[in-house]
């Protein structure tokens, strides 16, 4: 089956000023970003999300903190998550 992609990350990518019209990135941006992305291998993802967040920013002063966390869980057949017995 295919992994599962979590993502936990803070408003700063989406409020972040940039673009030719210098506007707001903006939050369903971002969501389409993530969806586009969420394939790649992590180190992958990391590279296009800086990229694109630079690009964006371009000269705009980085108006907040920004954090981006991904990971994905691969479930196989036949294996079931289980809590460790003490």
């Amino acid at each position: 089956s295919e992994p599962t992609t979590f993502y936990l990350f803070t408003d700063g990518f989406a409020d972040q000023f940039g673009g030719k019209n210098k506007k707001k990135f903006m939050i369903r941006r971002f969501y389409n970003l993530l969806a586009e992305i969420q394939h790649l291998d992590i180190n992958a993802q990391k590279q296009f999300l800086t990229d694109t967040f630079e690009e964006w920013k371009s000269e705009q002063k980085q108006v907040d903190d920004v954090l981006v966390m991904g990971f994905k869980i691969n479930y196989e057949l036949g294996i079931r998550n289980e809590t460790a017995k003490v």
